[in-house]
Parts: structure tokens; C-alpha cells; sequence
């Protein structure tokens, strides 16, 4: 698309773009100029990159980038170095503790506190960082904090994910712990925030518990079958909603075990989950475009 610039005479337009000045040289009477539009356009941030990249990133041992988040990343770190937040050094595409803890000032910043200032974006806090900067694409809610499944406290986006999980098996699900408490002490912080539930398999066959974590895994769920020899709990299936912007930090470190094929458990050992029941790392939205 081309935007017409009219000039008369000597008659001269400067015309601004991301802080450049740009000048339109007269040459006659009524001339008119064609500018491209692209060059007064914003970078465009992808808000699934950048909470990928927050839930993935700080967890590392080093600073390695996560494939198709960093650019997207990088641009949020530009914004926050720019509000005095983060380090120059840091603004690398790695959305590293730094940065975590830079947007969670920026949160605060903005009035936000306890999960809403946990250093992962939300689309309000987000789009205001990105104001003059960058424009946000692909933005990710929780929803309400107050929906429950079966009873059971979860956000909106969890709750949609678990209908969508359930109507791909031939039983239902069955909550043994939701979202947003902290009353289970060997969940280790897991469950205080949002997009985490236990999903209780005692009446299922062996088969029916791994297809059951297919179904989680396939509609953007890290979800793993955990056992008794693995701590004080019977058998049951752990879930975290991928890129939920209410995850607390635990869970969100549980998302880079699952990134990596290990079990979100404290040894990050090997994924145990069976071949047959795995699928392509993948979250919520990106399941329903397809």
C-alpha cells in the first residue's frame, strides 16, 4: 500500500519513521510522492514467541536462543532496556532470568502485583511496552481465574484445553488438584499459579493413563504420568498449559523440561513417556489454527 504526499512549489515534507527523518525533495508544481507504507510500520512482536521464549529461556545453562522466539524476544528486551529496566548486555534474544525479572519490574511498574508482575507477558501489559515501539500479534489470555473443570479451580484458557482434551477420549476427566493453590505441599509450587492440574488415572487401564497424556500433550499440555516411585502420590497425570501467562515459575520451569524431553520432576531426567504417546511440542493456540 502507498500513501500519496502532495507537494506544491519548493514546498518541502519531512516525513518520520521510527525516529529517522526522511525528506521528500520537491520538483515541480502538484508533484505527487509515493512513500511505502512499510516504512512508517512498528516491528510486529508475536506474543506466543515471546512467552515460548520466557518459559523456555531462563532455565538454560547458557544463552541459547529458542528457535523462532528470539527475534520476537529481542524486541521486548530493546523496549525495557529503553524504560531503564534491563542492561545492555542482556538485550540478546535470550529471555533469560534478567529479562524476567526486568518485566516483572515493568509489571509492577504499571500497578501489577503477586502473579500479575511474574516477569511473563500479558497481552495489556505488553501492548503497553510495545507503545511508539512495536505493535503485538498473537496475544495470549488466561481468562478468568474463577472458571473451574469438574469442580475444580482453573483459568479459561486451561478450562478450554481440558474440554478439548476430553472429547478425544472415551472416559472422562477427573481433577485431582486445579490451579491456583497451594495446598499440596509435594507439588513444589507447581499448582500457585495458573494452567497446572493433576488429573487422577485410578480407574484407568495402563493403556487408557498414556493415551489420556497423549490427548493433554496434542492440545498444548507438558503432561507426564507420574508413579509412586517417583514420590509421596499415587499414580497420576501432571499437566501444564504451555505459554499460560498465569504459569508461576515452577511450573514455567517444568515447560523448558518438557521443551527438552525430560520429566519436569527435580532430577530432569529423560522423558519416560512411551514413543506411541508423544507428539510434536506444540501449545493451545497453535493446536487450533491446525
Amino acid at each position: 500500500m502507498n500513501l500519496p504526499v502532495t507537494q506544491t512549489g519548493r514546498s518541502r515534507r519531512w516525513l518520520l519513521s521510527r525516529g529517522a527523518a526522511v525528506a521528500a525533495a520537491a520538483v515541480g508544481a502538484d508533484t505527487v510522492f509515493a512513500m511505502d507504507a512499510s516504512a512508517l510500520a512498528l516491528p510486529v512482536v508475536d506474543m506466543e514467541m515471546v512467552l515460548l521464549a520466557a518459559q523456555v529461556d531462563p532455565p538454560k545453562s547458557g544463552t541459547g536462543l529458542t528457535a523462532g522466539a528470539a527475534p520476537h524476544a529481542l524486541e521486548v528486551e530493546r523496549a525495557l532496556q529503553a524504560k531503564g529496566l534491563l542492561a545492555s548486555g542482556v538485550v540478546d534474544g535470550h529471555y533469560g532470568t534478567s529479562t524476567v525479572a526486568a518485566y516483572a519490574a515493568w509489571q509492577r511498574s504499571l500497578g501489577y502485583s503477586g502473579l500479575d508482575a511474574n516477569g511473563f507477558p500479558g497481552p495489556t501489559s505488553l501492548t503497553s511496552l510495545g507503545a511508539n515501539r512495536f505493535t503485538v500479534t498473537r496475544a495470549v489470555s488466561s481468562g478468568s481465574r474463577s472458571s473451574t473443570y469438574g469442580g475444580a479451580r482453573v483459568n479459561t484458557r486451561t478450562r478450554d484445553m481440558l474440554t478439548a482434551a476430553d472429547a478425544m477420549l472415551s472416559w472422562s476427566l477427573v481433577l485431582s488438584q486445579g490451579s491456583y493453590t497451594s495446598t499440596n505441599p509435594s507439588s513444589a509450587g507447581t499448582h500457585d499459579g495458573g494452567g497446572v492440574v493433576d488429573i487422577s488415572v485410578t480407574n484407568l487401564t495402563t493403556t487408557q493413563r498414556w493415551q489420556t497424556v497423549l490427548a493433554l500433550r496434542t492440545v498444548g499440555f507438558a503432561a507426564w504420568l507420574r508413579n509412586p516411585s517417583q514420590g509421596s502420590w499415587p499414580y497420576h497425570i501432571h499437566a501444564v498449559a504451555i505459554s499460560d501467562p498465569d504459569l508461576a515459575t515452577a511450573a514455567a520451569n517444568q515447560v523448558h523440561d518438557h521443551y527438552f524431553g525430560r520429566n519436569g520432576l527435580a532430577n530432569h531426567a529423560a522423558d519416560d513417556t512411551p514413543t506411541a504417546y508423544r507428539t510434536a511440542f506444540t501449545w493451545w493456540e497453535k493446536y487450533r489454527r491446525g
